[in-house]
């Protein structure tokens, strides 16, 4: 017998990117850390905590974060919820919007937790595909008349960013909520904050873990009309964002100049990596995000992800059939990425003397 829902027995947990064992040394380039350190100011912040911070309970409502992430935002506190990680605002937005009754959009290949979270509450999910461009299919999510749209932009594991003109018709044609997950716009050209302000079913969702080198932290936000984030703050834990996370996530998204300078870096970075990626004869996907989607010259990514394994460097590699033939490659340091190519380069080479080329399909 089974003392679960039947969803739950259902159900195939999230896998998250492997983690190395303690004291393994490996490149690891396959869960998107941002390969630098955080503020000199958040970890100060942490060292500066008192006692009594961690003996009385946190803020409800992380209130100093919020105070932080509003001032740097140009915005009012009422319009943030903070929470452990966006996935904890995902979460939060699937107790209170989806169920059996009311279902779940969003363009796949994409971050696979939102069909997880839609199956664990017993929802249906409408997976609309992208093409080979990962162009937002906005005619067929729309007519998929859900009540919960998704879409990640710059969306993983594509990084392309999403033009504002697309949401935005999205938005006007849903009768649901459209959620607009921006992990990764600190890389990008551009975000879709201003939506917000324009459309009372938009929330975009952040995190520090990516480009504030917080992801051990655990700490994102999301914003919105204050009415819109009222059905979150009904179902969300009491005190989901303990107080050392609330007084360093503060500090971090507080030094905006260390940010934007590492964001740079991972930048510049990402676009020599790409180049590089394309002269060994890989196809490389265009990027606003801190990876890059690539596919071998041969077209087995399964076989390279292993080899690599094996050598030490973790990438992401997806079973799934809209990606297997691609893996997903975080830019790492200078230093990480030279290792990657020059494996690579022995991996990939007689793939590339047989005369294929990075578009063969």
């Amino acid at each position: 017998m089974s003392y679960f829902r039947p969803a739950i027995d259902a159900l195939t947990a999230y896998q998250p990117g492997e983690q190395p064992a303690a004291g393994e040394q490996v490149v690891k380039l396959n869960t998107n850390e941002n390969p630098y350190p955080p503020s000199p100011g958040a970890l100060a912040a942490l060292q500066s905590v008192a006692a009594d911070s961690l003996r009385r309970y946190p803020q409800p409502a992380a209130d100093e974060f919020r105070a932080s992430a509003a001032a740097v935002l140009g915005i009012d506190a009422t319009w943030i919820v903070a929470g452990n990680g966006s996935d904890d605002l995902l979460t939060m937005l699937f107790r209170s919007v989806a169920d059996a009754e009311r279902p779940v959009a969003f363009p796949a290949p994409t971050y696979s937790l939102y069909r997880t979270l839609a199956r664990m509450q017993g929802a249906p999910a409408v997976e609309v595909p992208f093409d080979d461009t990962y162009a937002l299919p906005v005619e067929r999510l729309a007519a998929a008349a859900a009540a919960l749209t998704i879409v990640a932009s710059p969306n993983s594991p594509s990084g392309n960013r999403i033009p504002n003109a697309d949401l935005d018709e999205l938005a006007a044609r849903v009768s649901g909520i459209l959620v607009i997950d921006e992990a990764y716009a600190a890389f990008a050209t551009g975000d879709a904050l201003e939506l917000t302000a324009r459309r009372e079913n938009v929330v975009v969702l952040r995190t520090l873990s990516k480009s504030h080198s917080l992801a051990g932290l655990r700490l994102g936000f999301a914003v919105a009309p204050p009415a819109l984030l009222s059905g979150l703050l009904k179902v969300k834990d009491s005190y989901n964002v303990d107080a050392v996370s609330a007084r360093v996530g503060a500090a971090a998204i507080r030094d905006t100049a260390h940010t934007v300078a590492n964001v740079e870096r991972v930048c510049a970075s990402r676009e020599r990596l790409s180049a590089a990626l394309a002269d060994i004869g890989c196809r490389v996907w265009p990027s606003e995000a801190n990876f890059l989607l690539v596919r071998p010259p041969d077209g087995d990514a399964r076989n390279v992800y292993e080899r690599l394994k094996a050598e030490g460097i973790l990438i992401r590699y997806f079973d799934e059939p809209m990606l297997a033939d691609r893996m997903r490659i975080t830019v790492g340091t200078p230093a990480q990425n030279e290792r990657l190519l020059a494996a690579l380069r022995q991996l990939v080479s007689p793939a590339v003397e047989s005369g294929r080329t990075p578009n063969d399909q």
